[in-house]
């Protein structure tokens, strides 16, 4: 039988890191049954639209496209195209964050028994103010980028926990995003440091899927052998390049699962750390069965 883990409770930063694995190898088949169930159809069409993408700007490097005077021929269809996989992997990205945290609410509210039905429900219920919320966080990160590069780990920190916070605490959008911002006041470097390391483990994993699309796209230009073929820039529009590209990133999808039910753990020991809700409640709970 599978053991409960506690998620309303301090965590150390060793902690962190093997609770959210120990979590998903616990939950690998439900969790990801869920997934696939809930938001696999908008993953399956943001990896359409992408390989719909790539063929498009492929023709770009068509020298014989560009030669028989069609390359400028189509600036609507590449405008559409990427309209297309944006518009896509935002829906991809919205749905699969929401299924995550509305799977650990479930989880956590059931004591390690999910209902999907119910994960479902709310993943359509707070649909809209889930993308708002998420477009915000895009935005404040953004913009605090192009501010200076120092700004950017101010607001990464609190924008990591707002979408657990409206998950998790059921409030609005514009509550949960002014609310992230003390939540890890106390605990800022603690937490950015939890934050690189996830990230690091993320670039460091999704860089060796990447491995096999570089390797691909360097020997069929030639490089490796020295002898570098500008007309072999239609690999962008190649198969097996674009399935290739297509697996990496579904690949990084699967990977960026592990950064989302990180940011859940980090949210609850940010919150059992200033507010003490998971002990309250366990003193509670002690109080009623004594009774």
């Amino acid at each position: 039988m599978k053991s409960f883990i506690e998620l309303k409770k301090q965590r150390e930063f060793g902690e962190l890191l093997a609770d959210t694995f120990a979590f998903i190898r616990n939950e690998f088949k439900p969790f990801f049954g869920a997934l696939i169930n809930i938001s696999g159809p908008y993953v399956a069409l943001f990896l359409f639209a992408m390989v719909f993408y790539m063929y498009i700007v492929g023709d770009q490097f068509n020298f014989d496209l560009i030669q028989s005077n069609q390359f400028y021929s189509s600036p609507l269809k590449l405008i559409s195209a990427y309209g297309l996989y944006f518009g896509t992997a935002i829906l991809a990205y919205t749905f699969t964050t929401s299924t995550v945290l509305h799977y650990i609410k479930s989880y956590v509210k059931h004591k390690g028994i999910v209902n999907v039905e119910e994960v479902k429900r709310d993943v359509y219920k707070y649909l809209w103010r889930f993308l708002g919320l998420s477009i915000l966080k895009g935005l404040t990160i953004f913009i605090s980028f192009l501010i200076c590069c120092l700004p950017v780990f101010y607001f990464v920190v609190p924008m990591v926990v707002v979408l657990p916070i409206l998950v998790f605490e059921e409030i609005g959008a514009s509550d949960a995003y002014a609310k992230s911002f003390p939540l890890i006041k106390d605990e800022f470097w603690i937490t950015l440091a939890t934050i690189l390391v996830f990230l690091i483990i993320y670039w460091v994993v999704s860089s060796v899927f990447a491995i096999p699309t570089i390797i691909y796209t360097y020997a069929k230009m030639g490089i490796f052998s020295g002898e570098i073929d500008p007309g072999s820039l239609d690999t962008f529009v190649d198969p097996v390049y674009i399935f290739l590209n297509v697996l990496s990133q579904f690949f990084q999808y699967i990977l960026n699962v592990i950064t989302i039910v990180g940011s859940a753990f980090i949210y609850f020991n940010l919150n059992e750390r200033k507010y003490f809700s998971g002990t309250l409640e366990r003193i509670n709970s002690l109080g009623k069965s004594e009774e």
